[in-house]
């Protein structure tokens, strides 16, 4: 008996467990922040040019010295 029940809920289980894919997401819709995120991103962008041409300067002038 405890086999009979065993078995079923395993049957019940693997029934549940199809291979049914959910839907693709919606596509994003454009919000009332994308122009601030846009602006956001460039301006990490500068700064990471700023960042690597302080990182070249620092370089020069430490050849400069001598270290």
């Amino acid at each position: 008996m405890r086999a009979l029940v065993l078995a079923a809920a395993l049957l019940a289980l693997a029934a549940c467990a199809g291979d049914d894919k959910p839907p693709p997401p919606a596509p994003r819709q454009p919000t009332v922040i994308d122009p601030q995120l846009k602006a956001l991103e460039r301006a990490k962008a500068v700064q990471d040019t700023v960042d690597a041409h302080k990182a070249e300067t620092d370089a020069k002038l430490r050849e400069a010295e001598g270290q």
